[in-house]
């Protein structure tokens, strides 16, 4: 990160790209003030600085000013991890600059910018450092994340890929500041794309080109230097909004004049040819056509990453509001953009109560707004006539609907592991959903995307994530509900927790064993610890009266020592020894706090070695993941969190911020009344399905 002047230091404006109101000038001003840079109207002093925007149409203003007045010419762009959409295109504001006192440019290479002289001097041996720039490389390739991320994922099923082997040729748009400023004493020739294009064919004799535009070229904003007349028999153009990465693991060879792709080129294990001057040529990665006179310094990738992306921007976590690390930036975009691959085509929603649909609509209707339809025939020609998926609530969906909805895509819906400061049936809206295209988590006769999840290797960084993850769910109490007091005084010995369950749940009519009530449970984990000291804790929606699986007074005491009412599980699972459960999120809880975890019946955490199992498994279940992965898939890779407070997508571990502060949603008034209704008229199931 760019460190920031000794003291705040006002940044004189004199364009409306920084001053006028909107997302993209608020998130640039938000910026510039965190890292010491405070923007104002007015005329600067000589000891003052004027803002420039790059090299851009109005730049000549703040150039002006800092010339007559003497002040500081600081030129500001776009750090190299953006949005999902160009800024032209899409109106979305960046999530870091690149901010240079010096008045340089990293694009500019007639003058040194702050980046090449950071790259030139900066040691950049430091082992913790090339660490997080070697694993920060590798998990934007495994999230398929660049500068602009309107593109499909690598395994999306309308990916337009070229067959692997080509050459690929990047285009980049006329009139660029990195063309016009880009050559060491003004801008570059014209004719150095065809150039290029002659070269890449000439060297790869036989060879098949690709040329890919720019994104703001195919969006119809501004002209690239190639067009339908260049392609041929062997020349083919790709504007499409294809993954980069995936391209350039198919390409033999990379050209390029400046363009960024060149840099992820380098990421991914090329040696570009480069007939431009780009921040990443010249220093012994690339293949370059011009040589540069000042950077004689070899660097390898993790060193010119640490540069670019860990040292030289300034990057900006929307969710706490603060400047943060290159790592917090890239949870945030994978959040923004998980969000829009899955919603951007819109979804038709099917089985949905009407007091989730607002909540439904804020998590899945961010970039086209959900309809929602009463029945599976309604649904589905809905969703063909509007070019949408479908959406369905996981509890109700019905027998023929995978089958009437053919080649749809059809996603079941249901609550996160870490949903909410109160209960689901008491009305109180989620903080995170999982949407699942195979079956749904709590179905062991079926397979569900969180079991593929669990059983595939994890991403890079990922053990770690997730370690990281649990130590801070576990310090700060969290389950999924976060309801209850204090547990009481336990008596001594060896504690065995048994939370009872929702007995009509479809976790235990799917997933149970043997055992299916809460009684026989009981009953079970006494004859199994006939000395222990068993504590049995009803289920909050079963104490609220608002679902079955009450077990009478009686017998509940003759069969525990201890019941506890109204309890925080988080805070009883740190007196307990040992959890025996059919199908609870409780025995995932208690595995995360290290507790030895007893399975009566086919949880999702079941079956992969981490819990002792009484009732058969899927065979389906034969990879034995850690429990860092197992955490991963299940709270980081499989659920999607919304931000309360900004609304927008966010990452695990803000959500869980959110939770410990006490800013998650809570029902209000009005819902409690209705989840109280929703109790009386169970029995009117229609007046809550529709």
């Amino acid at each position: 990160m760019s460190a920031p002047p000794p003291a705040a230091r006002t940044l004189h404006a004199f364009s409306g790209g920084f001053l006028f109101p909107g997302a993209q000038p608020r998130r640039i001003r938000r910026i510039l003030a965190l890292a010491g840079w405070p923007v104002r109207p007015g005329w600067p002093d000589a000891a003052g600085a004027v803002a420039a925007w790059g090299h851009g149409p109005r730049a000549w203003r703040a150039e002006s000013v800092a010339a007559r007045t003497g002040a500081a010419l600081v030129r500001i762009e776009d750090a190299f991890l953006r949005s999902i959409h160009p800024g032209r295109t899409g109106g979305e504001p960046p999530l870091g600059l690149m901010i240079d006192p010096s008045g340089g440019a990293h694009y500019a290479p007639a003058r040194p910018s702050a980046l090449e002289r950071l790259l030139a001097t900066h040691p950049l041996d430091d082992h913790a450092l090339m660490e997080r720039a070697r694993l920060g490389a590798q998990r934007l390739q495994a999230l398929d994340l660049s500068k602009y991320n309107a593109h499909d994922p690598a395994h999306g099923p309308t990916l337009p890929l070229p067959d692997p082997g080509y050459v690929l040729v990047v285009d980049q748009v006329r009139g660029d500041a990195s063309l016009a400023m880009g050559g060491l004493d003004g801008p570059l020739p014209p004719n150095l794309f065809r150039e290029m294009l002659v070269s890449a064919q000439a060297e790869h004799p036989g060879a098949r080109i690709v040329i890919k535009t720019h994104p703001e070229t195919a969006h119809g904003a501004r002209a690239g230097h190639f067009g339908p007349q260049d392609a041929n028999d062997r020349v083919q153009l790709l504007d499409a909004p294809v993954s980069p990465w995936a391209l350039l693991e198919g390409a033999r060879a990379v050209y390029t004049v400046s363009s960024q792709l060149g840099f992820e080129a380098i990421l991914a294990g090329h040696r570009p040819r480069v007939f431009g001057l780009p921040f990443y040529a010249g220093w012994g990665l690339t293949q370059d056509e011009v040589p540069h006179p000042r950077r004689s310094r070899r660097l390898s990738r993790a060193q010119l990453f640490a540069g670019a992306m860990l040292l030289a921007p300034v990057w900006y976590d929307p969710g706490r509001d603060r400047l943060c690390a290159f790592e917090d930036a890239l949870d945030h975009l994978d959040a923004q953009v998980r969000a829009w691959r899955e919603d951007r085509a819109g979804h038709v929603a099917l089985g949905m109560r009407l007091w989730k649909r607002a909540p439904l609509q804020r998590f899945y209707g961010r970039w086209r707004r959900l309809r929602f339809a009463g029945t599976d025939a309604a649904g589905v020609a809905l969703a063909r006539r509007s070019g949408r998926g479908l959406m369905v609530w996981a509890g109700q969906e019905s027998a023929t609907l995978a089958r009437e909805a053919g080649d749809l895509p059809l996603r079941r819906v249901e609550d996160g592991f870490l949903r909410s400061r109160g209960l689901g049936a008491a009305l109180v809206p989620p903080l995170s959903l999982v949407t699942d295209d195979l079956g749904i988590y709590y179905d062991p006769t079926r397979e569900s995307r969180l079991e593929r999840l669990i059983a595939a290797p994890l991403p890079p960084g990922g053990a770690a994530r997730a370690e990281r993850l649990m130590a801070a769910l576990v310090a700060a109490g969290l389950s999924k509900y976060n309801l209850g007091a204090p547990p009481p005084a336990l008596p001594p010995g060896f504690r065995v927790l048994v939370p009872g369950q929702v007995e009509d749940d479809a976790s235990i009519r799917l997933g149970a064993g043997a055992v299916r009530t809460n009684l026989e449970l009981l009953r079970a984990a006494r004859a199994a610890r006939p000395d222990a000291v068993l504590i049995y804790k009803p289920h909050p929606d079963v104490e609220a009266g608002l679902r079955p699986g009450a077990i009478p007074a009686s017998e509940a005491r003759a069969l525990a020592d201890v019941v506890v009412a109204r309890t925080d599980p988080a805070a009883l699972l740190a007196q307990v020894d040992e959890v025996w459960t059919i199908t609870s999120l409780t025995g995932f809880e208690a595995l995360l706090r290290g507790k030895r975890v007893v399975t009566l019946g086919c949880p999702f955490y079941a079956g992969w070695g981490l819990t002792e199992d009484h009732a058969p498994q899927p065979d389906r279940r034969r990879a034995t993941p850690t429990l860092a992965a197992l955490v991963h898939a299940a709270l980081i890779a499989y659920p999607r969190y919304l931000d309360p407070v900004t609304g927008a997508p966010c990452p695990a571990e803000l959500a869980l911020e959110r939770l410990t502060q006490g800013t998650a949603p809570h029902g209000g008034p009005a819902l409690r009344l209705l989840a109280k209704l929703q109790g009386l008229l169970a029995s009117q199931a229609w007046l809550w399905r529709r």
